[in-house]
């Protein structure tokens, strides 16, 4: 019976993490501020395209920048603007 709780106590904490991975709390995710000091999301991985999202990485990642340059840099480049 332990091993059997042990078992999905861990599955469960496996599927908590995992959603909370590609959820789009982006309020949990990191900021920076960009050349016009303006505080900008950092990208974030997401099964959906994240509201204010501006750009999908070539690593999966969505975008948030405000300008064109060196958007997705340290994500392989940008795979797509969006709308």
């Amino acid at each position: 019976m332990k091993f059997g709780r042990s078992i999905t106590t861990l599955l469960l904490a496996f599927v908590l993490l995992v959603s909370a991975a590609f959820g789009q709390n982006r309020h949990r995710h990191r900021y920076y501020r960009n050349v016009e000091g303006h505080r900008v999301h950092r990208p974030v991985f997401s099964r959906s395209v994240p509201s204010g999202a501006t750009a999908k990485c070539r690593d999966g990642s969505f975008s948030f920048s405000q300008n064109h340059r060196g958007t997705c840099s340290h994500h392989g480049g940008v795979a797509q603007w969006l709308n």
